[in-house]
């Protein structure tokens, strides 16, 4: 959630905004090839057809954020209500103050380009077991041991045949890119906190709208009678 900085909460302020025109400096002076090949984001229910009278939902979510695990049960059930009236399309946007996050989004990365149907189940695995990833919990780690961690604990998802594939594509440069895609995406939105929504294009306003399925369906059910 977006908060008015205070003396304790100035230094990740600060740590963000330096991430945020970085962001904004590599979208204009990377050797990385901008824009990509494909839209960034996972789209959820992905078989769902898509026609002009569908309602488009972005999410911005950090795997390893509280406020974002909290917030993605009421929008899936809105999602799952709808079906392919609402298209639903998340992005990873790991926040500079949960140290992790950015491991965690490349490994829903890496098990997305293996088997696209396991991304939402290892999302929903980081917020069910997310507190064994917090700064405090992992302090004593090295980084080499916390991606190690993280390639374990998402290999759980994919098939047996392809878990080894998992541990690899940390080592592999194209998973990196596609989590910094996700990260510059978010710069170029404007999005610095999590979770933001966006619907049809539009941003949501920071309110309890978006706090339950009730709020959802106050925000949905006009756009499809209109």
């Amino acid at each position: 959630m977006t908060a008015v900085p205070t003396s304790s909460s100035l230094v990740p302020a600060l740590l963000w905004a330096l991430s945020f025109f970085a962001a904004h400096r590599a979208l204009i002076g990377s050797a990385q090839s901008l824009p990509p090949a494909k839209h960034d984001g996972f789209v959820y229910a992905a078989e769902h057809r898509v026609d002009s009278g569908t309602v488009e939902i972005e999410a911005f979510l950090d795997p390893l954020c509280p406020f974002s695990r909290d917030s993605w049960p009421p929008l899936k059930q809105a999602a799952d209500y709808y079906g392919p009236r609402v298209r639903l399309v998340v992005h990873l946007l790991p926040l500079p103050y949960h140290d992790h996050a950015y491991v965690a989004s490349r490994a829903l990365n890496i098990v997305n380009g293996l088997n696209a149907s396991a991304t939402f189940p290892l999302l929903e695995l980081f917020f069910k077991e997310q507190a064994r990833f917090y700064n405090a919990q992992t302090i004593n780690l090295s980084k080499a041991a916390v991606v190690g961690y993280i390639a374990n604990f998402a290999k759980q998802v994919v098939a047996s045949p392809l878990k080894s594939a998992v541990v690899s594509g940390f080592k592999n440069r194209s998973t990196d890119l596609k989590t910094r895609v996700s990260f510059k995406y978010s710069a170029l939105r404007g999005v610095f906190s999590t979770p933001t929504f966006f619907v049809n294009g539009f941003l949501l306003p920071d309110s309890a709208s978006t706090a339950d399925y009730d709020g959802w369906r106050s925000i949905i059910d006009p756009l499809i009678a209109a």
